[in-house]
């Protein structure tokens, strides 16, 4: 199977809320928990659409002919620790039925080719919940990624802008 990458454009936008909702509920069926995520695929389109006009989020699809089969959406932040900016991995999700098939792997040296042309010290990442997402950890720690801190936290604070 050939599969290849491309960046999104915002015309993708509901391509990859699609996807990025196929991700969250994933996450909250296997740790039979729905609370992790508030999630609404038209927000998610609509601010998809304008970071990546902003030029504030990057995403990339992964295709196996005309099927978008998994996505990587990345954000540069700055880090003192890291002693400059970083692309951050938000989410990164790959169609169940091509797991195994490379899609994943393309998309993560496609994410990390960025690395240098964007001048980013490092990326980051942070898995979804173990043990349940187990092989997502060994799949990142194949590919370079090793863990380096706790457990990533979160409290909503104010509504969307």
């Amino acid at each position: 199977m050939t599969i290849h990458i491309t960046q999104a454009t915002s015309a993708h936008a509901p391509l990859v809320a699609s996807l990025i909702t196929a991700l969250t509920r994933e996450i909250c069926d296997r740790c039979n928990d729905q609370t992790h995520f508030d999630h609404n695929e038209a927000l998610t389109a609509q601010l998809c659409a304008r970071w990546i006009d902003e030029g504030i989020y990057t995403v990339l699809l992964a295709w196996s002919g005309d099927d978008a089969v998994g996505v990587v959406a990345i954000a540069e932040s700055h880090a003192l620790y890291a002693e400059g900016k970083i692309g951050i991995i938000q989410e990164c999700y790959v169609v169940p039925a091509y797991r195994n098939q490379s899609a994943g792997s393309a998309l993560l040296e496609a994410a990390l080719a960025l690395a240098p042309q964007r001048g980013w010290a490092c990326m980051e990442l942070c898995t979804p919940p173990l043990p349940e997402f187990a092989n997502a950890l060994a799949f990142y720690q194949r590919h370079a990624f090793k863990p380096v801190g706790g457990r990533k936290m979160r409290v909503r604070c104010a509504a969307h802008v």
